[in-house]
């Protein structure tokens, strides 16, 4: 059988509502969504970084990872206008 320990945290209230927010749109307990960012916080510090990548099975496994952990569901996504072809290509690249 697993130990667990217990560990008490202050939070801030804005960082507590946010992880209250961020466990609720993944369906999670504020405490599996927790262990899911250390866990995932710790595996990646064990992995190697982006520049030391050599092939391209490494490189997609490493993207995967991103896209999968919980510090990437955070990032608001971008809106149609910050992807558009004007925002993307402006006055100076004509220039060139």
């Amino acid at each position: 059988m697993k130990q667990y320990k217990t560990i008490q945290l202050q939070l801030k209230p804005e960082i507590e509502d946010r992880l209250i927010t961020q466990a609720t749109k993944q369906g999670l307990s504020i405490e599996s969504y927790l262990e899911s960012l250390i866990e995932d916080s710790l595996k990646n510090q064990e992995e190697k970084s982006f520049s030391q990548l050599t092939n391209e099975e490494d490189w997609e496994t490493a993207l995967m990872n991103l896209i999968n952990s919980p510090a990437f569901a955070v990032a608001p996504p971008l809106s149609d206008a910050a992807i558009s072809r004007d925002s993307i290509y402006t006055r100076e690249d004509e220039m060139l």
